[in-house]
């Protein structure tokens, strides 16, 4: 009957919605907002080396968001977000063989109110500066969504947004709260060094999941003054710098740089390269305990016609023989992972002394909204990584999406993850198939 709801609710959402315009009074202000949303179903299955069955999961939900006009460049905001659990004949009969990162820690549905914001442009008074304030989405480097499952990561913050100067972004914002995704249960919570080896409280998941918890607790368990960001990002043509500062009081500063740089080659090839460098180091009463580390990344590639390829290489600092792991990890609680060498689960980049590569090519096909990813990531793990002996995980995969020109704005993808030496001994198979339509 829930899910009945959830979906009616989103059904109405669809059919009304309207264009955003300028209002002319509160009335009109609500009257010409517009409604927007995604219903998502999702279906995981993963095949692991060390469960005795398959851990499986098929959930259905999305989001259903409204926003209103502008009245004197002033808005506001909803978003309500929802996974529910489906099928369950298809799935395990043990919650352990559940995979619950479509899920609640515990494998149960949830329903969140995401959003909910007051947002200002002053465009009218000739400047470019926007002003939000309250639970909203972010996309930043090393604090974002991980809208990787169903429903996102999101965030209680204060953010400003200046474009006076030409090309150039400026933003400032404050994080107080965060609201953890399903993705989340992929890790437990917590502070993560790019794996569950890094988890430095473990349950928070359990604990939290579904809340907007004070962003210490949930990577450390003690309450701090949130995260202070600052950053600038320049794009042209054909190059794009960004500079981020995240100051998160009483645990660490993370420094993010990255250079973006593009061009043609003659008529048909399109070269790319990027390099990106994050420098991490523990602050005030340290609650993580003393973090030093550096990570840098580099990334060249081409496109000709519809084939795109690329080569990436990353390494992060050594840990010493007498130090933690954790001390020269980089470490991210809060979402966001910009990491070119990333694969799509493992993410052994961030653990000290590992030095990653990965290989990857996306085909779209011409006359057909069709596109195919496949991808090659190894990670060359250090002996005091944290995460096990000295050896090399490694990861192929693949992703698909088709867009039928029959139903404007819905997404079919099927995904594919084949790990080996995750850790010791474990290797899986994972398959995904998900329905994504946006209205």
């Amino acid at each position: 009957m829930k899910n009945r709801i959830i979906l009616s609710v989103m059904a109405v959402g669809l059919l009304s919605s309207v264009n955003v315009q300028a209002a002319d009074d509160i009335g009109s202000m609500f009257s010409e907002g517009k409604t927007s949303g995604e219903i998502r179903a999702f279906y995981i299955n993963r095949d692991d080396t060390t469960k005795p069955d398959n851990q499986i999961a098929t959930a259905i939900g999305g989001h259903l968001k409204y926003e209103t006009a502008a009245l004197n460049g002033l808005s506001l905001g909803t978003a309500f977000y929802t996974t529910n659990r489906v099928l369950k004949s298809l799935e395990s009969d043990t919650t352990s063989m559940l995979n619950t990162t479509l899920l609640k820690n515990d494998g149960s549905s949830y329903s969140i109110l995401g959003e909910a914001y007051l947002q200002y442009n002053a465009k009218a008074l000739g400047s470019k500066t926007l002003v939000k304030v309250g639970r909203q989405k972010l996309s930043t480097p090393l604090a974002g969504t991980d809208d990787a499952r169903m429903v996102p990561t999101l965030f209680e913050a204060y953010l400003v947004q200046n474009q006076d100067i030409a090309n150039t972004t400026i933003v400032l914002a404050h994080l107080t709260s965060v609201a953890a995704g399903s993705f989340a249960n992929a890790y437990n919570g917590g502070i993560v060094g790019a794996t569950a080896g890094y988890t430095a409280v473990n349950g928070n998941a359990a604990k939290y999941q579904g809340k907007f918890t004070n962003m210490g607790d949930w990577a450390i368990g003690q309450k701090t003054d949130g995260v202070s960001v600052l950053a600038a990002i320049y794009k042209n043509d054909n190059v794009k710098l960004q500079a981020w500062d995240y100051y998160a009081h009483d645990i660490l500063n993370a420094i993010y740089l990255q250079a973006d740089v593009k061009g043609n080659f003659g008529d048909s090839v399109k070269a790319f390269a990027s390099v990106q460098y994050i420098n991490e180091s523990d602050i005030g009463k340290s609650y993580a305990g003393k973090v030093d580390s550096n990570f840098v990344g580099a990334k060249v590639g081409a496109g000709m016609g519809g084939l795109k390829a690329y080569i990436a290489y990353s390494a992060q600092s050594k840990a010493s023989s007498t130090a933690t792991a954790l001390e020269s990890a980089t470490i991210t609680p809060w979402g966001g992972m910009p990491a070119f060498t990333q694969g799509m689960v493992t993410r052994h980049m961030f653990l000290p002394g590992t030095k990653a590569t990965k290989i990857a090519a996306t085909y779209k096909f011409d006359g057909i909204n069709l596109s195919a990813t496949g991808y090659y990531a190894s990670f060359d793990m250090d002996a005091n990584s944290g995460y096990g002996t000295a050896r090399t995980a490694k990861e192929p995969g693949f992703d698909i999406k088709y867009k039928p020109a029959s139903v404007k704005n819905l997404q079919l993808r099927v995904r594919a993850n084949f790990p080996t030496e995750f850790t010791n001994g474990r290797d899986w198979n994972e398959y995904r198939l998900i329905a994504t339509y946006k209205f």
